[in-house]
C-alpha cells in the first residue's frame, strides 16, 4: 500500500486544497477503511462558511465529511468481527463507553464522543481512515456505497421519529425537505406512517420528497403551512412533526402543526440560541417538544433499511464528484440549493 493519500483539506473558511497526507496506522482495535462515498452535509458547509457551528471552532486545518462507507483495507490484531475486503458503513462519533449516557444507551449524549469533522476531529473527505471497530458496520453486497454513506442521515430521521414516539398509522410532518428532512420522511413512512407531509419552500426538493415517499408536500412559498396541515387533517393536525430545517419560523410552525396531545422532534439547529414559542399553546395542548441530538443504536436498523431493496435514494442524489473537485462540490451547495440535495464525494 501507498504510504500518501490525498485529502481535501479546509485551510481556512472558503478555502480546500487537495494535498497529501500519511496513512493512517490502525490501532489494535481499530480498522483502515479506504473510503469509497461520503455524502457533503450542511454541517461541513457550515463548517465552511462560516468555520464553526456553536462552541465547534476550526482552529486548525481539517478534514471535513462525515457520510461515509468503504472497504476494510486492514485491521488491527484485536478485532475478530471484521476482515479485510469487507464493505462496511461507518458511523462516526465514537464514544467513551464509560461513562452514565454510554452505560445508559444513550452514548449519543457522550460528553467524550469523538465525531468525524467535528473539530478538531478529521473526517471523511480523504482516501483512508482509520476507524474504531466496534462503529464500523458490515453492508450487503447489493447496497451501493452511496447508499451505505446516507445510513448517517438516515439515522437522523430514525432517531427522530423514535424520539416522537410514532405509531402505525399516523400522521406525520416534516418541516425542511433537504436530506435529513427527506430521509426523516423515509423513516417516518418505514416506521408506519399514514401520511408524511412534506414542508419546504423549494419546489424541487419537494419533488424529490414526492419521489421518495412523502404523501403531500406543502410549498410555503404558496401556502400558510399551519393552514394547509389543518386542512389536510380536517382541522385536527397531524401526530408528528419534525424539524429540521432550523429555523425559528418553521419550529414555531411545527409547533402549531400538531394535534392536542401531539409531538414535535426538534432536529434543527437555528443560527440563534433562542426562539420564541407560544408556550400557553403548549401547555394547553400537552404538546410533547423532543430535542434530537445525532442518533443512538439506529445503523443495524438503517442498513437493514435500505438493503431491503424498498427504498429507492436515486433521486436525492443530484452531484456526483471526485475528491479532487470537492472545493466545486462546497460552491454548489452552496450556490444552487435550489438545484441540489445530496451531492456525493468519491475518493
Amino acid at each position: 500500500m501507498a504510504q500518501k493519500m490525498k485529502v481535501a483539506l479546509l485551510t481556512k473558511p472558503g478555502v480546500i486544497e487537495i494535498v497529501e497526507r500519511g496513512i493512517p496506522v490502525p490501532a489494535d482495535d481499530e480498522v483502515l477503511i479506504r473510503v469509497r462515498a461520503v455524502g457533503l452535509c450542511g454541517s461541513d458547509v457550515h463548517y465552511y462558511e462560516h468555520g464553526k457551528i456553536g462552541p465547534y471552532v476550526v482552529e486548525k486545518p481539517i478534514i471535513l465529511g462525515h457520510e461515509a462507507s468503504g472497504d476494510i483495507a486492514a485491521a488491527g490484531k484485536n478485532v475478530r468481527h471484521l476482515k479485510e475486503g469487507q464493505r462496511v458503513a461507518i458511523e462516526p462519533g465514537v464514544t467513551c463507553g464509560r461513562c452514565a449516557h454510554c452505560k445508559a444507551g444513550r452514548y449519543n449524549l457522550c460528553p467524550h464522543v469523538r465525531f468525524l469533522a467535528t473539530p478538531p476531529v478529521d473526517g471523511a473527505f480523504c482516501e483512508y481512515i482509520a476507524m474504531r471497530s466496534d462503529f464500523v458496520f458490515p453492508i450487503p453486497d447489493h447496497l451501493s456505497y452511496e447508499a451505505a454513506a446516507m445510513v448517517e442521515p438516515l439515522s437522523v430521521g430514525i432517531h427522530a421519529v423514535r424520539r416522537g414516539r410514532l405509531q402505525p398509522g399516523q400522521t406525520v410532518a416534516v418541516f425542511g425537505m433537504g436530506p435529513v428532512g427527506i430521509l426523516a420522511a423515509v423513516a417516518a413512512k418505514a416506521f408506519g406512517a399514514k401520511r408524511v407531509i412534506g414542508v419546504d419552500l423549494e419546489a424541487f426538493r419537494l419533488d424529490v420528497a414526492l419521489r421518495m415517499g412523502a404523501t403531500d408536500v406543502v410549498n410555503i412559498r404558496e401556502r400558510d403551512p399551519v393552514e394547509a396541515i389543518r386542512a389536510m387533517t380536517d382541522g385536527i393536525g397531524v401526530d408528528l412533526a419534525v424539524e429540521t430545517a432550523g429555523n425559528p419560523k418553521a419550529l414555531q410552525a411545527a409547533v402549531a402543526s400538531v394535534r392536542r396531545g401531539g409531538s414535535v422532534s426538534v432536529v434543527g439547529l437555528p443560527p440563534q440560541n433562542e426562539a420564541p414559542l407560544n408556550v400557553s399553546h403548549v401547555v394547553d395542548n400537552e404538546i410533547d417538544i423532543r430535542g434530537v441530538f445525532r442518533y443512538r443504536n439506529t445503523y443495524p436498523a438503517g442498513i437493514d433499511l435500505l438493503a431491503a431493496g424498498q427504498i429507492d435514494l436515486s433521486p436525492m442524489f443530484t452531484d456526483k464528484m471526485s475528491l479532487e473537485n470537492t472545493p466545486e462540490a462546497f460552491r454548489k451547495a452552496i450556490h444552487e440549493k435550489s438545484r441540489t440535495v445530496k451531492i456525493v464525494i468519491y475518493p
